[in-house]
């Protein structure tokens, strides 16, 4: 019986913990938080997301991870589309995955 209770009991914990930590991946926009989003408190260029009409700065990746800011379609000079997973700590976006989606042919 105490074997029984033990699993029962392990199986809510993973349960609840699974259901816990699980993250949404969505598509976000993505710009220098500075440039093109106005955001203040920082110094320089730093990458952020817009969710839901709200502007985040991102942790967990930088602004040069993902090509020239100041380029043509760079971050400085462009709002771009991501798809992200990670989610909102504060008054920042903690992403746990960053992929830049392809800019748009005009």
């Amino acid at each position: 019986m105490k074997n029984l209770l033990f699993v029962f009991l392990m199986f809510i914990g993973i349960t609840i913990s699974s259901q816990t930590t699980q993250q949404k991946t969505q598509v976000v926009e993505a710009a220098c938080g500075q440039c093109q989003f106005k955001m203040q408190g920082k110094k320089g260029c730093d990458l952020a997301v817009k969710i839901n009409g709200k502007s985040y700065f991102v942790e967990g990746t930088n602004i040069d991870d993902h090509g020239d800011a100041h380029s043509k379609e760079g971050f400085c000079n462009a709002i771009r589309k991501a798809e992200v997973t990670g989610e909102v700590k504060g008054d920042k976006f903690v992403a746990t995955s960053f992929k830049l989606l392809p800019a748009k042919k005009k």
